[in-house]
């Protein structure tokens, strides 16, 4: 018997032990395969002395017969790995480790207690995380299997990239992935230093047959915060002081999340109409006009005078294009 069959025999056992009565249909949509396939693993199941019932009739289908348990649950390196991905099965699936992530579910859910097994249907029933942004789609990103293989196997790649400076050719040792806000980044060390890549403007990627060793110590998630706050500090380079009316002070956290909420917490008292002072950290002149006219006629830039100017010839540009002949 083939592996990858053998594999599909025991997660088949392992979805009747945990859900039930299943139909062959349902067992073939969560195995992807066809129904004839279905019905030959049973028989297969059945000759090796699982206790495989079929029950027909529209209530029918394949169950355990009861009290039948397996024990034969223990996990592979890969299905280990992938559980830190548990909660995200799209992410999953882009790593090439959706059907390795499912497995590794069924075997845990089978191991645990029945009580146990039924909390823990019980929060993959409630919960689920949708990682990318709103109207927006998650990048293509061809690319991202092959970087995800050498990242495990510490190979050396030869990258072809898109900057917006213009495109690049070099090797990297590829040292961790991250997922923000439903973008892949691939941080890796290049040129004797750590670097990120958006993993969707990776152009092309081929192994060099080398292998590399980890840099001892490099930590992922702090070298990840650390990038973020230099980054944040070198997009932020200047502050803007706003009047916003009551409904711009709704739109404010919403057009510009934690700064916005953090603006509005230190923000003077009302004026009359309700109106509020706020500053607010920006990014260059241009694009603070771009994220400032987002608040339409619900803020007023009242300073620095270089902002409010650009605000106002954007505004006069917009009137005359807009205008009335």
């Amino acid at each position: 018997m083939s592996p990858m069959r053998a594999d599909r025999l025991l997660s088949l056992l392992l979805l009747l032990q945990n859900r039930g009565r299943m139909t062959a249909p349902e067992l073939a949509a969560e195995l992807e395969v066809s129904v004839r396939t279905v019905y030959r693993d049973v028989e297969a199941l059945g000759a090796a002395g699982v206790p495989v019932c079929a029950d027909r009739g529209p209530e029918g289908g394949y169950r355990l017969v009861d009290g039948y348990r397996t024990r034969l649950t223990g996990l592979t390196d890969a299905e280990a790995g992938s559980l830190f991905l548990a909660g995200m099965p799209g992410p999953a699936r882009d790593l090439g480790l959706g059907a390795v992530l499912a497995s590794a579910q069924l075997k845990v859910q089978a191991a645990l207690p029945a009580e146990l097994a039924g909390q823990a249907r019980r929060v993959q029933e409630r919960f689920h995380l949708d990682a990318p942004a709103w109207f927006r789609e998650a990048d293509p990103v061809p690319c991202l299997e092959p970087v995800a293989a050498a990242l495990w196997e510490r190979r050396v790649l030869r990258v072809h990239y898109r900057r917006w400076r213009g495109e690049v050719r070099r090797e990297v040792r590829p040292l961790g992935l991250v997922l923000k806000g439903g973008i892949w980044y691939l941080v890796a060390l290049a040129e004797e230093s750590v670097r990120t890549y958006r993993v969707s403007r990776l152009l092309a990627v081929e192994e060099t047959g080398e292998l590399f060793d980890r840099p001892a110590g490099f930590d992922l998630a702090a070298y990840w915060e650390e990038s973020s706050r230099r980054l944040e500090a070198a997009l932020q380079q200047g502050v803007a002081r706003l009047r916003l009316s009551p409904r711009g002070q709704r739109l404010l956290p919403m057009q510009f999340g934690a700064a916005g909420a953090r603006a509005l917490q230190s923000a003077g008292g009302p004026d009359a109409d309700g109106w509020v002072e706020v500053e607010l950290p920006v990014e260059a002149e241009a694009v603070a006009v771009g994220d400032l006219l987002r608040l339409g006629p619900e803020a007023e830039v009242i300073g620095p005078p270089e902002l409010r100017q650009a605000v106002a010839r954007a505004v006069a540009a917009l009137a005359d294009r807009y205008g009335q002949p």
